[in-house]
């Protein structure tokens, strides 16, 4: 495929397991049922997981690209599945948060290329325009060659001082790539308050994008060092990839399968790990409010799918919460 990097190596993990509950009263009014966000096309004729794997084929082959959702999704996917080049599907027994929701499609990474690189994308972003975004990414896999030992991130430079976002306080330069700094990570703030925020925004904080890209060896160890308790479990699941046990063994491990955050339980607990690279002349946002699903289509000029009319009174309510100190 034209762009896609020269790796053979590199695999894609796309984040697709969230139920989207701040969006679903807009979109139950919107489609009259139900329907996590990621497999909404709110523009165009492509769902929003579509376009996550359209960006994510640009980086690496179809086949080698693993989308992880919830089991309950199978039949409500709006058609999302079934289609070419959508690579492993894999159906979770139920969320047990971003932390298990990373380490399964790692493990199956992990046992079908030990030396592999992988980009952790979640469906559920806006992203534009695609070209810079894949640009940077590639830029960062690049950088995974002499930062073998790190997890790189993707910030964005904030617009605003948005309080219901996840920030990143950047340190030292561990070294460059495309002429772009890779930092080191001071810390992170996750939901700051509105003072908060505009000190973030004042000391050159970033937004982050949950987007990572690092060596599957990292990850797991970074598993090991902060959830040993699972990582047993995802051994055992390991071991039992590719024979008739592997499907027995995938449910019961999710019987007593803890919720466990990767951002809070690993990535803040291991700074000394990580870097951060700036994903520069990106428009990004986290389509978490319809609000904010509105408000990014007028500022790029798209025409949404949905009427407005379905949309008005949500935003109203939401606004009204806004300033009543609700949300």
């Amino acid at each position: 495929m034209k762009g896609r990097i020269p790796s053979s190596s590199l695999w894609s993990i796309i984040l697709a397991g969230g139920d989207g509950e701040r969006t679903r009263p807009f979109i139950q009014q919107w489609l009259g049922y139900p329907l996590p966000k990621q497999y909404c096309t709110f523009v165009g004729t492509r769902s929003m997981l579509q376009h996550t794997w359209d960006r994510a084929n640009q980086l690496s082959h179809p086949n080698r690209k693993i989308t992880v959702v919830a089991s309950n999704h199978q039949v409500g996917g709006n058609g999302n599945f079934g289609g070419q080049n959508e690579g492993t599907i894999l159906f979770q027994p139920r969320n047990c948060d971003t932390g298990p929701g990373i380490l399964l499609p790692l493990t199956y990474v992990k046992v079908r290329d030990p030396q592999a690189v992988v980009a952790i994308f979640p469906a559920d972003h806006f992203i534009f325009p695609k070209e810079r975004f894949v640009a940077t990414v590639s830029r960062a896999v690049r950088a995974i060659e002499f930062l073998s030992d790190r997890v790189l991130l993707m910030g964005v430079r904030p617009t605003y001082a948005e309080p219901e976002y996840g920030w990143v306080v950047p340190g030292a330069t561990l070294g460059w790539s495309g002429g772009s700094p890779i930092r080191a990570i001071r810390g992170f703030q996750e939901k700051p308050d509105c003072r908060q925020s505009q000190e973030l925004l004042r000391r050159g904080a970033l937004w982050n994008t949950f987007v990572m890209v690092g060596k599957v060896d990292t990850l797991w160890n970074m598993g090991w060092t902060c959830f040993p308790e699972i990582m047993t479990a995802f051994d055992r699941l390991g071991k039992a990839v590719g024979t008739p046990a592997e499907g027995s063994t995938l449910q019961a491990i999710y019987q007593e399968m803890p919720s466990r955050n990767f951002s809070s339980e690993v990535l803040e607990r291991l700074t000394d790990r990580l870097g951060i690279m700036e994903l520069e002349q990106v428009m990004w946002s986290d389509w978490g409010r319809p609000e904010r699903i509105v408000e990014t289509l007028q500022a790029v000029g798209k025409q949404p799918t949905f009427p407005y009319a379905h949309v008005k009174p949500i935003l109203q309510l939401s606004k009204n919460n806004v300033n009543a100190g609700v949300v």
